[in-house]
């Protein structure tokens, strides 16, 4: 396996090369997501059967941008994607911001996940096939906010079967230590991640609250 990274060189590896020229940001976030949805559907493959039901749960900074390029992903393949947005579009980072408008001007749904965090909001009517946490990713070393926290509960009681992929790490984990910042219900099947696995991913609690962990090369 490659040597684990901390958040910052992954940081540092990326700002390399866009400064460099080679590649902009917009296009590692496209590269990331759709990686996310290549790794899907390697892994399994019975997903490709539209029509299907994706929730995304989307962040307010870059791992969210990665989340609204997944529901776009899975729009082309023909699936039915609500993605629940902590934050405002307005206020996200340029990359993020642009492909979540891409998103929500083709017609696709955004609802607030604020409102939907609790028993009383049904996140998985109708039921739904997969999540998808892209929240926070590695840059988090802060508890979650509660009410991301009270959505992963909700779909952890409404949405049992359904499966669960994490955008670079699971909401919740320090991707430098492993340690758990906010104790979810939530262990993702999968967590796909890019370029090489992160110290978190392997480390302390972080290793148990990873499940397959996938690594996609996007160019860098």
């Amino acid at each position: 396996m490659t040597t684990p990274l901390t958040s910052s060189q992954m940081r540092d590896i990326e700002q390399a090369a866009i400064a460099s020229g080679t590649v902009t940001g917009l296009e590692l976030m496209d590269r990331a997501g759709k990686a996310v949805v290549k790794a899907i559907f390697e892994t399994w493959p019975d997903l490709l059967n539209a029509p299907r039901r994706a929730g995304i749960l989307a962040g307010p900074g870059n791992n969210g941008g990665d989340g609204f390029v997944i529901a776009n992903r899975f729009r082309d393949y023909g699936w039915d994607v609500e993605v629940f947005h902590y934050g405002d579009i307005d206020k996200m980072p340029p990359d993020a911001k642009t492909n979540a408008l891409a998103f929500a001007n083709a017609g696709g749904v955004v609802s607030p996940l604020i409102p939907h965090a609790g028993r009383d909001m049904r996140f998985a009517d109708p039921p739904t096939d997969i999540w998808i946490d892209a929240v926070f990713g590695i840059g988090l070393t802060r508890p979650l906010p509660d009410e991301v926290t009270a959505a992963f509960k909700a779909i952890a009681t409404e949405s049992p079967a359904s499966k669960c992929v994490a955008v670079d790490i699971l909401s919740g984990i320090d991707a430098d230590t492993g340690a758990v910042l906010t104790d979810l219900p939530v262990t993702p099947d999968m967590t796909v991640t890019f370029h090489a696995p992160k110290i978190g991913h392997t480390t302390g609690a972080g290793a148990a609250c990873t499940g397959q962990l996938i690594v996609k090369d996007i160019g860098l």
